[in-house]
């Protein structure tokens, strides 16, 4: 293998992650226009509690970063935060209409929700504590 294949498959190894990148944030930043409108009376948050930020996550009984990871975060925000913050659960393969009304492909998403209700964030995946931290302080 020659200097130039080496370069050229490089080239191609960073066009196409680049590529992935770009594809990814354009999926993530649509599927939160397709609910950024729908506010509290979306289908999910029934038990929704007015005047507070909240978070939508999106689980499966079987999803092991679910409990491993993003759960543990999840509890110690609730730690921190109390009652200014809500998190409502969704067990996305029992409330199929509901994870298909959010654009839900893939389990742990969370949706950070302002205190009207409505999205402000999506995030595809485990996502830390400080990450969700930031997201509900801005």
């Amino acid at each position: 293998m020659t200097i130039e294949d080496l370069l050229v498959r490089t080239l191609v190894a960073i066009a196409l992650t680049v590529a992935g990148v770009i594809t990814f944030r354009g999926w993530r930043a649509a599927q939160l226009r397709q609910v950024r409108d729908t506010g509290p009376t979306a289908p999910g948050l029934a038990g929704w509690r007015g005047g507070r930020a909240a978070i939508l996550y999106f689980t499966t009984p079987d999803c092991a970063p679910c409990r491993t990871t993003q759960r543990p975060a999840l509890r110690r925000l609730t730690a921190e935060f109390g009652d200014a913050v809500q998190v409502i659960e969704v067990d996305a393969s029992a409330d199929r209409a509901v994870a298909d009304h959010w654009g839900v492909l893939s389990v742990p998403t969370t949706f950070v929700l302002g205190e009207d209700g409505r999205p402000r964030h999506v995030n595809i995946g485990v996502t830390g504590y400080d990450r969700l931290k930031r997201q509900l302080a801005a």
